[in-house]
């Protein structure tokens, strides 16, 4: 697994429930700000091996990104942060001043 990797997937799994990181948060943490859609396709192929919370991954806006046709995907997602406690904006959004998980710094302990 690469640096890049390695870190990103480090960094969301250090969400505790009830928190939220964006993708560019993720990206920056691994050491890359740039690499958001890095991050994208991290959670598409090794969310289930690596045993990754997806769901506490959202975008910039506070939003849940999932594209059209995957729409059941956004409403799970939803489903699973309000479980842990997470409230969503009448807007469908994230206060990511409320919510944000800022604990992951990058470095080995």
């Amino acid at each position: 697994m690469n640096p890049f990797t390695e870190k990103a997937v480090q960094a969301i799994q250090s969400i505790p429930p009830g928190f939220v990181m964006t993708y560019g948060q993720v990206a920056a943490a691994a050491g890359n700000r740039r690499g958001a859609r890095q991050v994208v396709r991290i959670l598409h192929s090794m969310s289930t091996s690596h045993h990754l919370p997806w769901h506490r991954i959202i975008n910039a806006k506070g939003g849940i990104s999932t594209p059209v046709d995957a729409k059941e995907k956004g409403n799970r997602q939803r489903q699973l942060l309000e479980a842990e406690g997470v409230a969503f904006l009448p807007d469908g959004t994230i206060d990511l001043n409320v919510y944000r998980w800022l604990g992951f710094n990058g470095e080995e302990e």
